[in-house]
């Protein structure tokens, strides 16, 4: 039996393309999930379907990084298979592990893959960096919700937490946190 993987990083990209790849590649089942491939812990669908293929199946995706994105799960992924009898197919690259050659293409594409990951990951420390230089980077995280100068002069009337809150318009936990951080 053929098995179809499908993943995009978050929430608002679209699976459709992988999906009709797949169904085009004539998949029996095809499991897909909205999930970044940094950590294969939180993988569930993947979870699944590696869980469930049996000694003569294919495993089918639609490039190696939609399976992982690190050499070191790649290979172990492309291991377990290969010990269980399993075949891996990842359709734009050619890639076929029932033969040497595709196990042999596979792992390379798998470094070039953690390689483009660690050059995008300095790019964006550069990115960062240069933003904190310029005094533009504020930081990970939402922007505040509300000035925390308004909260410290309510603070310096007398005003309590709860009453600070229904004026402007946030919750308690927010006025609490704001006057932590000025403690500090």
């Amino acid at each position: 039996m053929k098995y179809g993987y499908a993943r995009v990083s978050s929430k608002d990209q679209d699976l459709s393309i992988q999906l009709e790849a797949l169904k085009a590649a004539s998949c029996d089942m095809i499991r897909s999930e909205k999930l970044s491939a940094r950590a294969l812990d939180n993988r569930e669908e993947l979870k699944i379907l590696l869980q469930f293929l049996r000694e003569g199946d294919t495993l089918v995706v639609t490039r190696v990084d939609r399976l992982a994105r690190s050499v070191r799960d790649l290979s172990n992924i492309v291991h377990d298979l290969n010990d269980r009898g399993i075949s891996l197919i990842a359709l734009q690259q050619q890639i076929d592990t029932g033969n040497p050659t595709g196990r042999a293409f596979l792992s390379m594409l798998g470094v070039f893959a953690e390689f483009e990951n660690e050059i995008r990951r300095e790019r964006q420390a550069a990115g960062i960096q240069r933003a904190k230089e310029q005094g533009k980077y504020i930081g990970k995280g939402r922007p505040p919700v509300v000035d925390p100068t308004l909260i410290k002069q309510a603070v310096s009337r007398g005003e309590g937490a709860t009453a600070i809150a229904k004026r402007l318009g946030i919750s308690r936990a927010t006025v609490y946190r704001t006057m932590a951080m000025e403690l500090h």
